[in-house]
């Protein structure tokens, strides 16, 4: 296997911890009117089955950090893979309510806990010149998953009153394909080097990495260990550059409204009178596109630079928002219009905000707070995601959809304003020297 073949499939293989991400966040929109009628859920009971995996993927982000700090980011993906691994089993098999929230809350932990180490495991084996498009996969697999979710929803839909059942068990199999994988990847060498002081393991996967800066590598990474009390604390002075990126960035990618539009497609289009025709913008639609921009992004990441997708995202989102929101305003909801933008939209987020996210805030942490670094942004993306979520309906119905969507192209607006005077470029540079070069003060 060459260089290039094992760095990609280390990679992949953590990847698949965002296949596993999407695929479990979507699989519950195929299954839970089956739910609801099998169990006769109230109201209140069926919202808590939907969200109940939410709930734990904002703990399980929360707390991801601390065991990719204390068990490595290897054996922390291994626990991740049988979270999803129970979480697929358990619900598919759940003979009750209650043990099946139990384990759909297990699989939300999984989510969780994969949007903090996946990525930053691939951050820290991957060379710096690949490293933009190398994380991008997680992002990808993530919309794969989702996409893949629907498909198979879809597939599984006729095998009768168990078909629930099939569409939930069915994850068992990539599951157990990833904690297979896990095994033959190797431990992270920063990991290695400043968590357990093991310089010769960490030399030798370094070594695998790129034998030609492997040594150099190996010198920056243990200059970069300062050792201080403050500076293996996250929250201290020293690190409020990258803590504030990664707040505003993850708080950016939730106002851009990206999952009221993707969960409340079809009630945007009834608010716009579009009835039967809500239908064009399917969930699978959605997806598609999604799936497409990213992987566009990807290709581009490393070429051009993290600023210069989000500067390209950002303008695009802001007209085709602004656009929508007219179109609330004056009422013209006249042909396809808001499907169209809204297909537009989705474009120019996959393009930007939803490849960059986890690429940049991997990047952007010192080694010796990475861990805790990279859970402090994906908690921030998880909890405003579920504040916009849960209160767009809300928001909408009082508001209406023009100033709702005004409220997305005003922040969109401000996004552009950070990206333009606040948000450095990491492309091509190692970790350690974007570490001396912008973040320390």
């Amino acid at each position: 296997m060459s260089q290039k073949q094992r760095i990609f499939f280390w990679s992949i293989t953590a990847a698949l911890g965002g296949f596993l991400f999407g695929f479990d966040t979507a699989v519950i929109s195929g299954v839970e009117q089956s739910l609801q009628s099998l169990w006769t859920l109230n109201v209140w009971e069926h919202g808590l089955t939907v969200s109940i995996a939410l709930i734990g993927t904002v703990i399980g982000s929360m707390t991801g950090g601390i065991p990719a700090e204390s068990l490595g980011r290897k054996r922390t993906l291994f626990w991740i893979a049988v979270l999803y691994l129970l979480a697929s089993l358990g619900t598919a098999l759940a003979p009750t309510w209650s043990i099946f929230l139990v384990f759909r809350f297990l699989g939300g932990l999984g989510v969780g806990a994969s949007s903090v180490a996946a990525p930053m495991y691939i951050t820290e084996i991957s060379p710096a010149k690949s490293r933009g498009k190398l994380v991008g996969m997680f992002q990808f697999n993530v919309v794969l998953g989702i996409l893949i979710a629907y498909l198979s929803n879809f597939l599984l839909s006729g095998l009768g009153e168990e078909s629930w059942r099939w569409m939930l068990g069915v994850q068992a199999l990539p599951s157990l394909i990833f904690l297979i994988a896990v095994l033959n990847i190797p431990e992270s060498p920063r990991w290695l080097l400043l968590r357990k002081g093991l310089v010769a393991e960490a030399r030798e996967v370094l070594n695998m990495i790129d034998p030609a800066t492997a040594e150099e590598t190996l010198v920056a990474i243990q200059q970069s260990n300062h050792h201080t009390a403050a500076s293996t604390r996250l929250f201290s002075a020293i690190h409020k550059t990258p803590i504030m990126l990664a707040v505003l960035f993850a708080v950016f990618n939730q106002v851009s409204g990206i999952n009221a539009i993707i969960y409340y497609a079809p009630r945007i289009f009834e608010m716009t009178g579009l009835g039967k025709s809500s239908s064009l913008l399917s969930s699978a639609g959605i997806g598609l596109i999604n799936l497409v921009f990213t992987l566009i992004s990807m290709n581009l990441i490393d070429r051009y630079g993290r600023r210069t997708l989000m500067k390209i995202g950002s303008v695009g989102l802001i007209i085709t928002l602004g656009l929508v929101a007219r179109a609330f305003f004056v009422e013209d909801f006249s042909g396809m219009t808001v499907p169209l933008l809204l297909f537009v939209y989705i474009a120019f987020f996959g393009f930007s905000q939803g490849a960059v996210i986890w690429v940049f805030i991997s990047e952007i942490f010192p080694n010796e707070v990475r861990a805790s670094g990279q859970a402090l942004g994906s908690f921030t993306h998880w909890l405003m995601a579920a504040i916009i979520t849960f209160t767009f309906p809300y928001l909408a119905e009082q508001f209406g959809g023009g100033a709702t969507f005004l409220f997305f192209t005003a922040m969109m607006v401000l996004q552009l304003l950070f990206v333009l005077r606040i948000m450095p470029e990491t492309k091509g540079t190692s970790l350690e020297k974007i570490e001396q070069t912008v973040f320390v003060h």
